[in-house]
């Protein structure tokens, strides 16, 4: 161990953000275990020792520690006062005695086993630093490449770290091509054995969101509020919106200039069909909104059992019911009322 190796252990650790006394203490304490494994008897008791490594010049020195007694019967770790004040005239009973009990070829030992404890150390102190940056971005958007197909689980380069997307998470509209990007929701990151696993989805109505949030202005700044998202990904997606300021129209806000914020939005997402709703506080209106396109004539609400009663004209019904019940299906869970709808003729 040398002025050399403790250099680069320090740039190590500046490059790394990792606290240097954190690796110099898990060295030091390696290092009392090196000791007792290799140099106590066996069988007899346990002695109590100090290692040192010198943060300049990388020297090892090994220091028993002994309780200062009158007299001392246990000689591994007691000392006796008369004894003690011969190595130093300051030591009075119940001090504890430091002696120093460096081996000749203990600095070979330690130097070998001080670079298996950075090594480690550093793995460890990454993991960490990585999972911390990770957490932070969970229920976020990030822009990952796609690195490899493994079992029906597609795995991203995120920047530091692969995320997965599990078959569940995957868009059928995705191919998933190798080196192809995409924004992804990260559902979530967890801390394994292995370091962080960074589980995201293309699938998740929280990746609707954060796209119209890096699209619409209004949204990022919480002059626009999406009220509720219904997602059936791939497909449809419907999104309710709403604005405190009179001034504002919070479904243009969204659809933008020629309707490019939302283009943009349907783009990322192949073409998945975008429906932005006006939200409403009174649940008529909001159900009549939820139902678009199709046009609504009235809707008659049971609060206890959170249903309303639809009707729309004959040439409506199956706009408002949509293809495989989607449209209303997709309305329900929207503004999270049961949804019955009759046409005109079937209501007289």
């Amino acid at each position: 161990m040398n002025e050399e190796f403790i250099g680069a252990l320090k740039e190590l650790v500046r490059d790394k953000g990792i606290s240097e006394d954190l690796i110099f203490t898990t060295i030091d304490d390696a290092l009392v275990v090196a000791y007792k494994k290799n140099y106590s008897n066996p069988g007899s008791p346990a002695q109590n020792v100090r290692v040192t490594m010198n943060r300049e010049t990388g020297e090892f020195h090994v220091f028993a520690q002994k309780d200062v007694v009158e007299t001392a019967y246990d000689h591994i770790n007691e000392i006796g006062i008369d004894e003690a004040k011969g190595l130093n005239p300051k030591y009075q009973i119940g001090d504890v005695a430091e002696i120093e009990v460096t081996p000749k070829n203990f600095g070979r030992v330690a130097a070998q086993l001080a670079k298996q404890v950075v090594v480690q150390r550093i793995k460890e102190a990454e993991r960490t630093i990585i999972y911390n940056e990770y957490v932070e971005k969970e229920y976020d958007i990030i822009t990952g490449t796609v690195a490899r197909k493994d079992k029906g689980n597609v795995f991203v380069d995120l920047g530091k770290i692969e995320g997965i997307i599990t078959p569940s998470e995957q868009m059928s509209t995705d191919e998933y091509n190798f080196n192809e990007k995409y924004k992804l929701y990260i559902v979530e990151v967890k801390n394994g054995s292995k370091g962080a696993q960074v589980v995201v989805s293309r699938t998740h109505p929280g990746l609707v969101k954060r796209l119209f949030e890096l699209e619409v202005p209004e949204i990022f700044d919480g002059v626009v509020e999406i009220k509720s998202i219904a997602r059936e990904a791939g497909s449809r997606t419907k999104i309710s919106v709403y604005s405190n300021e009179e001034n504002i129209d919070p479904m243009g806000a969204c659809v933008g200039p020629k309707g490019v914020r939302v283009q943009n939005v349907v783009n990322e997402l192949k073409n998945e069909k975008i429906d932005i709703i006006k939200w409403s506080k009174i649940p008529e209106e909001f159900i009549a909104n939820s139902l678009s396109p199709a046009k609504v004539i009235s809707v008659e609400v049971h609060e206890e059992e959170k249903s309303a009663k639809v009707v729309v004209e004959d040439n409506q019904l199956s706009l408002a019911i949509g293809k495989e019940g989607q449209n209303v299906r997709l309305a329900a869970k929207l503004t999270g009322w049961k949804i019955d709808i009759k046409s005109q003729s079937q209501v007289e």
